[in-house]
């Protein structure tokens, strides 16, 4: 079963991760010059580094003439296509939109068979088969089959106490330029980047847990760090629980409409 994710952020790879060891075949459609922050768990990072590995599993950036060589070699395929234009040629089984926009950027459901979309901005049975709920709390990864998931409230969702204080902003519009590494400790004050010569401080304690990378075009308020309170480095390594609900939640949707053909 292939399954074709636009987007390669650090949630969209929780998705991946989660199908990937389901026993899929999972591509991945993402932009030439992604704003991933949690780069370490994110194989857009393909894109710009060539390949990447997360939880052990690897992606590489590719065409669409490599993804069967790549994918039979358990490869996860990260192709530079914001439009998904690859869709077509490679037939999936089911589409996964996980770009995190809180808006369509264009998914519709008869790019495949199956249609999936993670967070606000779809609405399930317009324009795909099923939405997944993204906003921390009680419904986090519920698969809805009719309606839309909670619409989006733009404050970050609350870990180790803090909410908006963990989410580092772009002070200009510009270029970014890292001053510390995914990982770093910091302390509130502690300058973790620059945009055009303007410091993006951080407003608490915690590690940096991700950071936007050097030479990416930022506008001012854009999100371009993450600080984590909690202070475990290792969770910089790893996808999140959030991510990983959501995975759930894309994988029994994808298994639910299987089922359904197989049984007609």
């Amino acid at each position: 079963m292939l399954i074709i994710i636009r987007g390669g952020g650090d949630l969209a790879t929780g998705v991946a991760l989660r199908l990937y060891r389901g026993g899929m075949d999972v591509a991945i459609c993402e932009t030439p010059m992604p704003t991933s922050i949690r780069r370490t768990v994110c194989f857009s990072e393909a894109v710009r580094l060539g390949e990447t590995v997360v939880e052990g599993v690897t992606a590489r950036r590719a065409v669409p003439e490599e993804v069967p060589a790549l994918l039979a070699a358990g490869i996860v395929p990260v192709l530079v296509d914001p439009e998904g234009k690859c869709i077509r040629q490679l037939g999936p089984d089911a589409v996964v939109d996980a770009i995190l926009a809180k808006r369509n950027l264009g998914t519709t459901m008869d790019m495949a068979p199956i249609v999936v979309a993670a967070g606000p901005g779809f609405t399930a049975g317009a324009d795909c088969h099923a939405v997944v709920e993204t906003m921390r709390g009680h419904y986090l990864g519920r698969v809805i089959y009719e309606g839309s998931a909670l619409p989006n409230t733009n404050i970050p969702g609350l870990i180790g106490g803090y909410a908006g204080e963990r989410v580092l902003r772009a002070p200009a519009d510009g270029v970014f330029v890292g001053a510390k590494r995914i990982g770093d400790r910091v302390e509130a004050g502690d300058v973790a980047g620059y945009v055009d010569g303007a410091p993006m401080a951080c407003t608490i304690g915690g590690v940096l847990r991700g950071l936007l990378a050097d030479g990416v075009p930022v506008t001012k308020g854009m999100k371009s760090g993450d600080v984590d309170p909690r202070c475990e480095e290792a969770h910089c390594r790893c996808a999140s629980d959030k991510a990983l609900a959501v995975g759930g939640g894309v994988l029994e949707a994808i298994l639910h409409f299987s089922g359904k053909r197989r049984a007609l």
